[in-house]
């Protein structure tokens, strides 16, 4: 089994960006000491337990803390940027640490319509132009004769990846030719036939003759069941505050999430997210993750787990690793 991780700079407060940063370095080395294949960082925006806000700063120190893992963004929300500044930046990423880059790129705001506002130049986010913007992107980082100049050179081998989670994404990914992410753990619901789509729809291109995919989902592994699942309901039950607006922008730890009186809207937003992650023992997680990148038809699996305490984080990834016995 193929295996990546997605790191999201997960912060318990707002007051702990520092340490969650810090905390990702970390994880990219021990990933690389472990055999991951990848390891990849999220952007998201106004989330007060997400530092992650800019992929291609934590890229810069992700390379130079590790020596051969590879390092991609899961993603770059396209629509809020300029393709030739991304062209620009990973092209400079490309050429610090040749060879591993990977470039994931995805239409999604990746916070709320008021601060993509914000994000936007112009005050008017426009999510429609994300397929020109592709297409600008590759350009830019394929063709010599783009102009205006990319500098610093872009390399051959720096793959432009589609990220998504629907239909749409694995259609656009297979029209360009492009590498799919598919991220289940955002949307549960997601059809099983996704990947399937995407594959059947591929038009090689010039960067790729085949289709690769993919599958993005969340992962929580301990040393026995019920600890994993401790570990799962206390980032479900912190979630479900936040998207509820009652988490006071502070995420709980167990003690104080396991302990809160649940209530049928909880337990059915849980149930809606079991079908797609795998939480149990080294071998209940490897045996379902066999399971869902079968069905899915998955060349790789990347794993994200948001486990409240970083130790648990690293021994979740580390079991998973061992049990599979190569990333």
């Amino acid at each position: 089994m193929r295996l990546s991780i997605l790191d999201q700079s997960f912060a318990r407060d707002y007051d702990s960006a520092s340490i969650a940063l810090q905390e990702t370095v970390q994880m990219a080395k021990q990933a690389e000491s472990l055999g991951y294949r990848r390891f990849w960082v999220s952007e998201h925006h106004a989330f007060h337990a997400l530092a992650g806000s800019a992929p291609e700063v934590m890229l810069s120190a992700l390379g130079a803390a590790t020596k051969s893992i590879r390092l991609g963004s899961g993603g770059i929300m396209l629509p809020h940027y300029s393709p030739y500044k991304v062209a620009e930046q990973f092209s400079l990423l490309a050429n610090l640490y040749p060879d591993r880059i990977d470039l994931g790129v995805g239409r999604a705001p990746g916070t709320d319509m008021s601060t993509a506002t914000a994000l936007a130049r112009s005050g008017l986010p426009n999510f429609g132009d994300f397929e020109i913007q592709v297409k600008e992107l590759e350009n830019f980082l394929r063709n010599p004769a783009a102009r205006p100049l990319v500098s610093p050179k872009p390399p051959k081998k720096l793959p432009i990846w589609m990220l998504g989670s629907s239909e749409d994404s694995a259609i656009l990914a297979a029209k360009r030719g492009l590498p799919y992410n598919l991220g289940a753990f955002i949307n549960p619901a997601v059809s099983l036939d996704t990947i399937e789509l995407y594959k059947s729809r591929f038009e090689p291109s010039a960067a790729h003759d085949e289709p690769y995919a993919i599958l993005t989902i969340g992962v929580f592994c301990a040393e026995t069941e019920q600890l994993a699942r401790a570990q799962q309901r206390t980032f479900d039950v912190n979630f479900f505050r936040f998207i509820t607006g009652r988490s006071g922008n502070k995420f709980l730890p167990p003690k104080e999430a396991l302990g809160l009186a649940s209530n049928p809207q909880l337990e059915l937003f849980m149930q809606q997210r079991e079908r797609l992650r795998a939480v149990g023992t080294p071998y209940q997680v490897k045996s379902k993750l066999e399971a869902i990148a079968a069905e899915f038809g998955a060349d790789e699996i990347m794993a994200v787990s948001n486990i409240y305490y970083f130790e648990d984080r690293c021994r979740s990834y580390e079991l998973l690793a061992n049990e599979v016995g190569h990333a």
